[in-house]
Order: structure tokens, then C-alpha cells, then sequence
């Protein structure tokens, strides 16, 4: 079996596992990465086209629908538009620093580390080099605050948390948040 096959029906278990445990287990131990650190979580369905090319530190946590772009595929329209000229492939490698979470529906281009200590928002694009101690969101992204002043604010909301797993409570703080704080 040709190494495009056997990468296609590894995509494919990859997103048919069920829970995120068992996929990154799979991932760290089948190495589908450049690298894993310690504590490493992966919720996303689809793994890049070119795994090899990301790394992972310690404590990183990777929510569902995150995009790694390690290429492009310019050189493909470009090579038929011009003839005289050889466009080549165009792939760079992703780092992600230590204590990061990398939340819903984000994409990391390629060429970027992103440093220690990060926090990035969900659907954000990360077009650069992201600077240790900081939480980023947007399009592009661009820093919002510091990680530490984001852990700060996040222990005050600690308890106004519910119980996530009883969605009575979910929408009974809903229905206070959205109905009673207005009156």
C-alpha cells in the first residue's frame, strides 16, 4: 500500500475516534507529529496535511475545529498560468510553546511559533509570532492582554461556574445573566 493511502485511512480513524482521549493517545502514540510534550490534548477531527511539520510543548490543549496550515498550494494555479516560470511548494513548520490553549475553530498559518504562557481566542487567525505571556484573538490576531492578567480574571468568574454536565443549571445562569440583571 502506497504512503497516500495509508495517510488517508489515518485521517480517517483519526476522525471517526469518538472521544479526545482516544485520539490523542493515537496521535502521541502513532507519532503523527513533529513532536508531543507532557499533558498534550487534541479535540480536532482533521489533522494537517503535513503533521510532521507541527510541534507541541508541555501542557498545550487544542480545541475542536483548530486549522494548522503548514502550505500552500499557490504554485499549483501559478505554474498553469505561467508557463516560463516554476512556482515550488511553499511549506513551513508550526511550533506551539508550553502552557497554550489554542481555542474552537482557530487556524495557524505557517511559518509561526507561537511562545509560552498563551492563551488564543476561538476563531481566531494567527498570521505571525505570538510573544510568550499573552492571550490573542481576532483576525488577524493581535494581543488582547496578558496571560496573567487573563488567569486573574478567569479565577474571579471561577465561581459563577456551573456544572456543565447538568444543562438545568446552564440555563438557569443563562436566564439570570440574560433576564434579571436587566430589570
Amino acid at each position: 500500500m502506497n504512503n497516500f493511502i495509508k495517510t488517508q485511512i489515518l485521517r480517517m480513524r483519526i476522525f471517526l475516534m469518538f472521544t479526545k482521549e482516544k485520539r490523542t493517545n493515537y496521535i502521541i502514540r502513532k507519532k503523527i507529529f513533529y513532536s508531543v510534550g507532557e499533558n498534550f490534548i487534541f479535540q480536532p477531527r482533521k489533522i494537517p496535511a503535513e503533521p510532521k511539520l507541527v510541534k507541541f510543548g508541555n501542557n498545550v490543549t487544542v480545541a475542536s475545529g483548530v486549522t494548522f496550515i503548514t502550505h500552500d498550494i499557490f504554485h499549483e494555479m501559478a505554474n498553469n498560468m505561467q508557463k516560463d516560470y516554476n512556482y515550488l511548494y511553499y511549506a513551513r513548520a508550526i511550533e506551539v510553546g508550553n502552557n497554550v490553549f489554542i481555542g474552537g475553530n482557530v487556524t495557524i498559518l505557517p511559518n509561526v511559533k507561537i511562545g509560552n504562557n498563551v492563551f488564543i481566542a476561538a476563531g481566531s487567525v494567527v498570521t505571525k509570532d505570538v510573544e510568550d505571556n499573552s492571550l490573542i484573538g481576532g483576525n488577524p490576531a493581535k494581543k488582547i492582554s496578558s496571560f496573567d492578567d487573563y488567569l486573574e480574571k478567569r479565577k474571579k468568574l471561577d465561581g459563577e461556574m456551573v456544572n456543565t454536565y447538568d444543562p438545568e443549571s446552564v440555563w438557569r445562569r443563562f436566564n439570570y445573566e440574560k433576564y434579571n440583571r436587566e430589570n
